[in-house]
């Protein structure tokens, strides 16, 4: 049963109003009811679809210790003298016992919180392993139907299998920073391959260089890959290259919004669908089904059962 609602569903035409007038309380409690799925969740998002469409989605992701926090932030500030209004969602991980999260992000973006025209908004990965929770993708919706020109997406950063980004940004920029050894190798068999910009972080830091040539070395074995995925060099704390990135992202941006608005948002939609698909087998496997795990194991040991039949009838109870 879906969480209490907190927003009234007679008062929710009136809620999408004020948010969409630029009204913060408003677009915070729209946000927590996506976020927590309430009773107000399917109304909402309904009520939302006329809206959507109109923001250019950015993900950010790369490993740990790359600097994109502070990039974002430094983003956020260019953005802000372009006049341009930005929304940001800030992805924690969570811990594996309590399912709570520090969401460090927000205080990182302390520069931010007192514009009106950026609204922050800190998530825990919930334990997805590729980076987002679904909760993401509904607060995607909220700040495109709030009217933010600009939403941009900071995933966890935990390697290279956290590519779920792919799925639901409309720009994906990997970033990379001098000096993180075998996270660079890691970023070559995976997150490579879903960026559409790759930046180097910290590029007045020793290595920097060296860093570049080693990522466009990557992309060069791709022959589909080296000539379309730009290498830049940025350095956050002091805002060198953040312009030139910005002047990335916008040629992109020009790119993906020539494209029917539908067509973007279903890859975002094929995305929940099959996030839910993966839950109701996840929480069918936990159970066990009608007739518990245990005698589907027993009969895959004893080779009366292949664990392919052995699943089937799992998702069948």
């Amino acid at each position: 049963m879906p969480p209490v609602a907190r927003i009234a569903e007679s008062d929710i035409p009136q809620t999408i109003t004020r948010m969409r007038s630029g009204e913060r309380r408003a677009i915070a409690s729209v946000i927590t009811e996506l976020e927590r799925l309430s009773a107000a969740a399917p109304p909402l998002l309904k009520a939302l679809q006329p809206h959507l469409g109109h923001s250019l989605v950015v993900g950010f992701t790369g490993p740990p210790g790359a600097g994109k926090s502070t990039l974002v932030n430094a983003i956020i500030g260019e953005l802000r003298k372009a006049g341009r209004t930005v929304g940001v969602i800030a992805v924690d991980p969570s811990s594996p016992v309590s399912g709570g999260a520090i969401l460090g992000d927000r205080i990182r973006m302390t520069s931010a919180l007192d514009d009106d025209g950026v609204f922050v908004r800190s998530l825990a990965s919930r334990g997805y392993l590729g980076g987002l929770s679904p909760a993401a993708v509904r607060v995607i919706d909220a700040l495109d139907g709030a009217g933010f020109d600009v939403v941009l997406l900071e995933t966890v950063g935990t390697g290279q299998n956290e590519i779920d980004v792919a799925e639901v940004a409309d720009i994906r920029v990997v970033i990379a920073a001098p000096g993180l050894g075998d996270d660079i190798q890691a970023m070559k068999s995976g997150l490579l391959e879903i960026a559409d910009v790759i930046v180097v972080n910290k590029g007045d830091r020793p290595g920097a260089e060296q860093t570049m040539h080693q990522l466009k070395g990557a992309l060069s074995i791709r022959a589909t890959m080296a000539d379309k995925v730009p290498v830049l060099k940025t350095s956050a704390i002091n805002g060198d290259g953040v312009p030139a990135l910005i002047e990335t992202l916008d040629g992109f941006g020009k790119k993906v919004r020539a494209q029917e608005p539908v067509s973007r948002r279903r890859r975002r939609a094929r995305y929940l669908i099959a996030r839910a698909a993966s839950d109701i087998v996840a929480n069918r496997i936990k159970a066990g089904g009608s007739g518990g795990l245990e005698p589907l194991a027993d009969s895959v040991l004893s080779g009366t059962m292949t664990p392919h039949d052995a699943a089937l009838r799992l998702l069948k109870d």
